[in-house]
This record gives structure tokens, C-alpha cells and sequence, in this order.
């Protein structure tokens, strides 16, 4: 729990000092070192993965699992996406198509921002950042009161990057791997699934 707090009052400082304090000039600067110390936290977990033994054991029990979360994401999200749409009012495509960003809120506003309208775009935006954010809250918690492998489904395609050290840290190295894939097909699937549903 108190993992949770750290990196729940960790974001609103964030928030309130990029409102405050940070110029828009120096956000390049930012995105910059963030990637950076992104890319050192990867390595980390891929340390701690390659150090486990066991991790790479029984591959055909982990495809099923992976087979089984993608699926559910895949499933839960466009559900939520299409019960939000309906309450807001939007037209399935565009609330399915935002749907499909997987969290992934650096490439499904563009996309749309081209095939949608500007409006479509931003809401993309805060929907998919909303949910890495809200992921980053929730795994931990997942992890603990309800099982470990619950715990990988928030973070979407994010859970092979900017949520991973967050699940390797919650979890095991096991479903630190499983977290790794799932995200990494979630990510593949998002360019085409955000252009398909938006064409329905």
C-alpha cells in the first residue's frame, strides 16, 4: 500500500510542477530525460527477469495465459469503450477507436487527430493517459487483494514499457514476461485497430 501512495503522490507532484513550474519550452528537455530513465528501468527489469530461472520455463503455459489476458483487455476495453461512448453519446466507431489506443496516448491521438476530427483526438489523449495513470494506481493494489495476474491487465500496451517496472515490482518475474508480451501485441495492434474502427 504504501508502494501506491509513493507513486500516486509521485504523479499529482508531477502534475502540479509541470503546471507550475515547468515552461513549455523545457518539455522537450523533459521527454528527453524521461526516456532516459525510462530506458534504465527497463534494463533493470530485464535484469531481474534473466536472473530468474524459472523464467522462461514452461513457454506453452505462458502463451495460454498471454492468449487469455490479451483477449480480456482486448475485450474489457472495447466494452468500456463502447459503454462510455453510449453514455456521452458518441458514435460507436469513434469511442471504439479511442478504445484501441490501449493506453498508448502518444500515437492513437495522431492517428486520429488525421482520420477524425480534432476534438476526437484530445479526447484520446486524456483517455489513454487517464489510463496509464489509473493503471499505475491500480496494479499494485490488483496485485495484492486480487491475484497477480488481474494486475497486468491496466496497463494495456503500457505494460510492456512505462508500467512494466511497476508490475515487476508488484508481481513476479513470471508475470513480469507475460505483462511484456501482452503489451508488446497490444501495441502492434493499435495503429491498425484505431484506423479499422474508426472506418466502421
Amino acid at each position: 500500500m504504501l508502494f501506491t501512495l509513493i507513486i500516486v503522490i509521485a504523479v499529482f507532484l508531477g502534475i502540479l510542477t509541470g503546471h507550475f513550474f515547468i515552461s513549455p519550452s523545457e518539455i522537450d528537455n523533459l521527454n528527453l530525460i524521461s526516456s532516459y530513465f525510462l530506458t534504465i528501468l527497463l534494463f533493470s527489469v530485464g535484469l531481474d527477469l534473466g536472473s530468474s530461472k524459472d523464467t522462461f520455463k514452461d513457454i506453452s503455459k505462458k502463451g495460454k495465459l498471454l492468449f487469455v489476458l490479451t483477449s480480456a483487455v482486448i475485450l474489457g476495453t472495447f466494452t468500456g469503450g463502447l459503454i462510455a461512448g453510449a453514455i456521452s453519446n458518441m458514435h460507436y466507431n469513434a469511442s471504439l477507436a479511442i478504445a484501441a489506443g490501449f493506453g498508448w496516448y502518444s500515437l492513437a491521438p495522431v492517428i486520429l487527430n488525421k482520420i477524425a476530427t480534432a476534438e476526437i483526438a484530445a479526447i484520446a489523449f486524456l483517455t489513454n493517459i487517464l489510463r496509464e495513470v489509473f493503471a499505475i494506481i491500480l496494479i499494485p493494489i490488483l496485485a495484492k487483494y486480487v491475484n497477480y495476474f488481474t494486475a497486468l491487465a491496466p496497463g494495456g500496451a503500457t505494460s510492456m514499457d512505462t508500467t512494466l517496472p511497476i508490475v515487476s515490482r508488484a508481481t513476479d518475474p513470471n508475470h513480469s514476461v507475460i505483462s511484456f508480451l501482452n503489451g508488446a501485441i497490444l501495441t502492434l495492434l493499435v495503429p491498425f485497430l484505431v484506423n479499422f474502427l474508426y472506418s466502421l
